[in-house]
């Protein structure tokens, strides 16, 4: 492995090296026939460059003016679940390299460390990515807790109705909620690295983690089974659903998941400021399009009424440039 990390590829070796298999696939891989990851890639590379050539570059501007305010780079922390048990206490880290870099940083529903504590850890520009609950109860503490902690931006994920078919996770024995078994077990003592620089640690302070944005009386360690049905996704939200909680929601609404302009009309429709043209990295559906065939036609067609986001296997700030010059006003990665 080289000594500085350059690139995504190399940080993703850096990674397959440290991480327990489970966890790395986890992370690293898609859905059923896993199609959309590279077909996802390849909508990004079949993007062509026509450059001007002398034109004076010497003044060079990265910053793009987002919901009223300018950030230096046109880059989102996209939601990651779970991504403090990759790192002890990843979100906070990821949070501070996000406020270093000046751009926002989007907490995800499922992290392991709750948004007010990550506020209090990195602060920064701290959105929140929510999804909604067969509780809807439950749901609403989620959105009092994004409130309380001062986010100012609700991102609403929508096209997880259903949990996708990952029959790697089965094959490596890793799953949420963990299940003690020896497949785990033993990859486990296999990367004593990943071991003890993170779950040691956390067992030796808070102990086993935990959803933190979960309440009190819902949440469970990554170790146990959740609580029947209160916790599962909700399959039977609708677009009146949405415009109902965009009412309550007093600051920006951003709904991420759309990849149909008819959708993104809807979207404008109930009141978002914003969308995010996204197939959730090809983990969900596996058969969906790619959002940078996507793209182009929704930003045609409302660019000038909505603020457009974009996702999707991005790898290089070349990828960057791409989706910016299909539509989107600034990437998720």
């Amino acid at each position: 492995m080289p000594s500085r990390i350059l690139n995504t590829d190399e940080m993703r070796l850096a990674a397959q090296r440290v991480l327990p298999r489970g966890m790395f696939e986890f992370i690293d891989r898609g859905t059923e026939g896993e199609l959309a990851l590279p077909a996802a890639r390849a909508a990004l590379d079949a993007v062509k460059f026509s450059p001007n050539v002398l034109v004076d570059v010497s003044r060079r501007d990265q910053s793009v003016e987002l919901f009223g305010s300018r950030l230096p780079l046109p880059i989102i922390a996209a939601p990651t679940g779970l991504a403090g048990l990759m790192w002890y206490r990843g979100e906070i880290e990821l949070a501070r390299a996000a406020a270093r870099a000046g751009i926002p940083f989007c907490v995800s529903t499922q992290s392991i460390t709750s948004i007010g504590d990550i506020a209090a850890g990195a602060g920064g520009n701290l959105w929140f990515q929510l999804y909604i609950l067969n509780d809807r109860a439950i749901t609403e503490t989620f959105v009092d807790a994004a409130r309380a902690a001062g986010s100012d931006t609700l991102i609403l994920t929508v096209d997880t109705s259903v949990s996708p078919k990952r029959e790697y996770n089965t094959h490596n024995g890793f799953g949420i909620p963990m299940a003690p078994n020896w497949r785990a077990a033993l990859d486990f003592a296999l990367h004593l690295r990943w071991c003890l620089n993170v779950m040691g640690r956390y067992l030796a302070g808070s102990g086993m983690p935990s959803y933190a944005h979960y309440p009190d009386a819902f949440r469970r360690k990554i170790t146990r089974a959740p609580l029947g049905d209160a916790l599962r996704l909700a399959d039977d939200v609708t677009w009146t659903e949405i415009a109902a909680l965009r009412r309550r929601w007093p600051g920006r609404f951003i709904i991420k998941g759309i990849l149909r302009c008819d959708d993104a009309q809807r979207a404008l429709d109930c009141g978002a400021d914003g969308i995010v043209v996204s197939n959730h990295g090809g983990r969900n559906l596996d058969s969906a399009i790619a959002p940078a065939r996507a793209l182009p036609e929704i930003a045609e067609r409302l660019g000038d009424r909505l603020v457009i986001l974009a996702d999707g296997s991005v790898r290089r700030g070349s990828d960057i440039v791409k989706l910016l010059a299909l539509g989107a006003r600034a990437v998720l990665v």
